[in-house]
């Protein structure tokens, strides 16, 4: 197998990759091998003693997409995916204009504790509002559509004023899986991606409302078929049908827009035509319609249907970025990574330290430095009471006692996320530490703040 090497900077090391080269030579460092894998944490903090970069070999090994965001750049040819190139996933050269964004158009207006109690109040209406739509439609009788409008725009206030709030409700999966269903948690990816990229509120609306509203036409397919994992091809077409049942629906709702309906209608379609139902191709789909693509995509990966436990979102980043200029516009892909982090709050993840705990908080100028609840010790035991370390405040007292000459480099140890894991691991309740987190008021001997831990 060819070695596909790329220049990595040691920060951005993590679990599973292959180290195949060094910045100095094999013999001036401890590693007796030339060329392994990176199987444990201490040979991160051992390379990280010793280089400043490494070469890491793709083909063998994970690659930088996987964990850090900051190496998302353009690349060059996307790799197959699944080990084939197919017409599916075949790489495009399809012109598309680029994107218009504005930076900063919303500013965080609200503290998360506080936006979350109005956030878990709109939640529930915006699920009250969508189970009277769909239970209308299963009984054939008109359906009330303000109530899913009025909530659809509440919610996309509440995301401009507080990403994180919305976040937290959509990324952890509750035993009632009713109550977090698909639709809302890509609505709030959709409102998240508009908001990073300067939306107006109007388009944030639209897309909200198409999105919560995408689905409506499966009323009409069987629920087997729906379930189903491996469709037969003609299983598929009639499985397809569902988007122009859906928009068909909606054209006999009073009050539902155009622009809500074209959300729906081109959700499903793809920037190298293999979508569905018209197969567009490049920009002959609308802007809000390919965002509404790459949620749905995006919320599909990292909640499998039928599985127990979401899947770490490194991995639905990676198998998104994958089909970056090839199922979605790659500028909004890279732009949508951006906007939601690697870490999205809720993500159980590991430290460098070997501590594991769960990101309750963004922060929105350093992404991969968010507030971690601390909950396993580094030999994964669990700890006599959380927690609460902001990576970000951590990082900034510790080089600030480099830059006074306190301290030298080598005596400090930067804090960094290694990697995220899978819900489940380690059998960490994330749902309680989010409730204990938002919606208690913190008592003696539950949780306690550290900044500049070494």
């Amino acid at each position: 197998m060819a070695i596909k090497q790329l220049k990595v900077d040691v920060n951005e090391l993590t679990l599973g990759m292959f180290v195949s080269g060094l910045d100095r030579p094999w013999s001036q460092t401890p590693f007796p091998l030339q060329g392994f894998y990176i199987r444990e944490l201490d040979e991160i903090k051992q390379l990280k003693a010793h280089c400043k970069h490494v070469y890491i070999d793709v083909a063998k090994g994970k690659a930088p997409v996987a964990t850090k965001l900051k190496t998302l750049a353009r690349p060059g040819v996307s790799q197959p995916v699944n080990g084939q190139r197919t017409a599916k996933n075949a790489s495009v050269n399809i012109p598309v204009a680029p994107l218009k964004i504005k930076r900063n158009v919303y500013q965080q207006k609200a503290a998360l504790k506080k936006e979350v109690a109005v956030a878990k109040e709109l939640h529930q209406q915006v699920h009250t509002a969508m189970g009277q739509v769909l239970q209308q439609l299963e009984a054939g009788r008109d359906i009330p559509v303000k109530d899913t409008k009025r909530a659809a725009s509440a919610m996309v206030d509440s995301v401009i004023r507080n990403p994180d709030a919305f976040s937290w409700l959509a990324r952890v999966k509750e035993i009632d899986e009713h109550t977090y269903t698909h639709a809302m948690r890509s609505a709030v990816w959709g409102i998240l991606f508009g908001r990073h990229i300067g939306l107006s509120k109007t388009d944030l609306d639209t897309l909200a409302l198409g999105i919560l509203l995408k689905d409506v036409g499966k009323v009409n397919i069987d629920k087997k078929l729906i379930a189903k994992k491996d469709r037969t091809p003609a299983e598929e077409l009639e499985y397809e049908k569902f988007v122009l049942n859906g928009c068909d629906i909606l054209r006999q709702m009073p009050g539902i827009e155009p622009r809500v309906i074209a959300v729906v209608k081109t959700h499903c379609e793809r920037l190298n035509g293999s979508g569905f139902p018209q197969h567009l191709r490049g920009d002959k789909i609308p802007m809000l319609g390919k965002i509404a693509g790459i949620v749905t995509y995006y919320d599909d990966t990292t909640n499998p249907r039928g599985e127990t436990y979401p899947l770490a979102p490194s991995k639905a980043v990676a198998k998104l970025y994958e089909l970056r200029d090839v199922q979605f516009q790659e500028e909004l892909v890279v732009e949508f990574i951006r906007a939601i982090g690697l870490y999205p709050t809720g993500t159980l993840v590991e430290l460098s330290t070997g501590e594991v705990g769960v990101v309750v908080e963004q922060n929105f100028e350093r992404r991969l430095k968010p507030k971690v609840m601390l909950v396993l010790d580094s030999c994964k035991h669990q700890m006599r009471k959380p927690l609460l370390l902001d990576l970000a405040e951590d990082d900034r007292q510790k080089q600030a006692l480099i830059d006074s000459g306190k301290k030298r480099i080598s005596e400090v140890e930067k804090i960094e996320i290694a990697q995220d894991l899978e819900p489940g691991s380690y059998d960490v309740d994330i749902a309680f530490i989010r409730d204990q987190y938002l919606f208690k008021p913190e008592k003696k001997g539950w949780l306690s703040t550290i900044f500049g831990k070494d």
